[in-house]
């Protein structure tokens, strides 16, 4: 067999089988998250959400709704400086983001291990 034809059906094969794999890890919504800031958010997000009384103030009072926490564990920044601290049975994270009216805002979440508790909610100021 020719060199011309082993190229060919190298390249043929090569093309099946990334179609494949590009449409078998497209119906699974598959994500790779390898950052440690896109491992952090995706974990937070996985777990069920509860709000801290203080918190719950803030979200009484309208400055900040649950659509600002959501937007901001998916586009948002954690503060490494400032998280992964102990904090009783779990670990404090600080996510800064926007709300929807882009003013910058930080989210407090204490991760456990079944749960995350949003601890307290602010505007950033700058």
């Amino acid at each position: 067999m020719k060199f011309s034809q082993r190229l060919a059906y190298y390249l043929l094969g090569l093309f099946i089988g990334g179609l494949f794999v590009y449409i078998f890890l497209d119906a699974k919504d598959t994500q790779f998250c390898y950052l440690p800031n896109c491992r952090v958010l995706k974990d937070l997000r996985n777990k069920p959400l509860t709000i801290s009384d203080k918190a719950q103030i803030k979200f009484d009072e309208a400055l900040i709704n649950m659509n600002d926490v959501k937007m901001c564990l998916t586009y948002g920044d954690v503060d490494f400086d400032k998280s992964n601290v102990k904090e009783g049975n779990g670990k404090l994270y600080v996510i800064e983001g926007q709300n929807s009216k882009k003013e910058p805002i930080t989210v407090e979440m204490i991760n456990f291990s079944e749960k995350v508790t949003i601890k307290d909610v602010y505007p950033t100021k700058k």
